[in-house]
């Protein structure tokens, strides 16, 4: 008896995971960014913190952690929607691969640039 011959495993549910997870970031998480920084502070509805409390904040690693992390999962969500969106909105399936190349790749190098970004090199 032969055993049956190995599938090759996709990376489809490893995408849907991050597309997923960023959908869930970016709903929870830059919305109240944008009320507090863009609308309440400007406004004068709540008393804005200082350059030194955020510098504070913002140099705590587990601040940077996360916020790498919404970066990241953001990116991911945005690339997998603009390479459906290209592909079926578009009907160019048939460059799925290029496609799928350059939205995955600009996600990763964005994330690679946060990253950089946030440890300050």
């Amino acid at each position: 008896m032969s055993a049956p011959p190995r599938q090759r495993r996709s990376l489809e549910p490893f995408v849907w995971l991050l597309f997923s997870g960023g959908g869930m970031a970016a709903a929870l998480v830059l919305p109240i960014l944008v009320v507090l920084f863009g609308v309440a502070f400007p406004l004068g509805w709540l008393d804005a913190p200082d350059y030194a409390h955020l510098f504070a904040v913002l140099g705590n690693p587990l601040t940077k952690l996360v916020l790498f992390g919404v970066f990241l999962l953001a990116l991911f969500h945005w690339a997998h929607r603009f390479r459906f969106t290209v592909e079926h909105g578009l009907k160019l399936g048939r460059f799925d691969p290029v496609i799928a190349l350059c939205c995955y790749g600009a996600a990763a190098v964005g994330s690679v640039v946060a990253g950089c970004l946030l440890l300050g090199v």
